[in-house]
């Protein structure tokens, strides 16, 4: 059987809130949905995937947690600056237990 179809969410200043009912409409519909953050954005897409399993979307897992590092823009002094990455992939259940 074919992947299920991915949404993915680029995690930045808006309110929490926001983001956490951009998750839980693809998880309604039965699709994977991807956070993914950058730097400073890290916390909030931590926040918006626990918010959403445990109070939003029960019935969502955390499927994985990547994390890793980018090289960014370059500094003032001339050197490219890394920033910190996360992608956070949550499931609905129903499609975990098919595997």
């Amino acid at each position: 059987m074919g992947e299920a179809f991915e949404a993915v969410i680029l995690i930045g200043r808006k309110p929490t809130m926001n983001y956490v009912l951009a998750t839980t409409m693809p998880l309604t519909e039965g699709k994977k949905v991807v956070l993914k953050a950058r730097g400073r954005a890290i916390s909030k897409a931590v926040d918006v995937a626990q918010v959403v399993t445990r109070r939003f979307f029960k019935e969502a897992d955390i499927e994985a947690v990547n994390i890793g590092t980018e090289e960014g823009r370059v500094g003032q002094d001339g050197r490219p600056r890394s920033v910190s990455i996360i992608e956070i992939t949550l499931t609905p259940k129903k499609m975990a237990k098919k595997k």
